[in-house]
């Protein structure tokens, strides 16, 4: 259960339990169907909130489309560095022309 369905169902309960009034000898109480939403949506929202980092992206093999780099510091290797450096054409050359037919 994600953020937004736990604030979901802990809205509906409230509104369930506070809002809603009912006939007197009701077969199911209203107000503790609402409660009981609530403290299922404030359970959800914990969890989630506590087990998002643990269980989160990155555990089932997507990630978020960031990579860190590791803090430069005695422990890491210097990092390999790639320069790509193109030549220019030589002065006086003709330019390139259409392909041929």
């Amino acid at each position: 259960m994600g953020l937004p369905v736990s604030l979901i169902l802990t809205a509906v309960g409230a509104i369930l339990a506070f809002a809603v009034h009912q006939d007197p000898n009701p077969s199911v109480d209203i107000d503790v169907v609402g409660w009981v939403l609530m403290l299922v949506g404030l359970l959800g929202l914990l969890l989630s909130l506590l087990l998002w980092e643990r269980l989160g992206p990155g555990q089932f093999g997507w990630h978020r489309g960031y990579t860190a780099a590791p803090p430069p510091g005695p422990d890491y290797p210097p990092r390999r560095r790639t320069i790509v450096e193109e030549e220019a054409p030589p002065p006086g050359a003709p330019p390139p022309g259409p392909p041929p037919p």
